[in-house]
């Protein structure tokens, strides 16, 4: 089984979700038109997604590591 080590703390994910949340409120609202409004849906999935998951693969890239103590 495909398993990815957690580079999230708690309290970033819960940041991510209300990220998300807001980024989806903006779009929905109409605060942005065209292919931004596309680009916040694609934005506010990714944030979604790495929230639940625990794993960024951006942090992965550039060395960061959470020490669950």
């Amino acid at each position: 089984m495909f398993h990815l080590k957690r580079n999230l703390p708690h309290w970033e994910r819960a940041l991510r979700l209300g990220s998300a949340a807001l980024v989806t409120y903006a779009a929905l609202s109409g605060y942005t038109q065209g292919f931004m409004t596309w680009a916040a849906y694609g934005t506010a999935a990714t944030l979604v997604l790495t929230a639940f998951v625990g794993f960024c693969p951006a942090c992965a890239m550039v060395g960061r590591r959470y020490l669950d103590n």
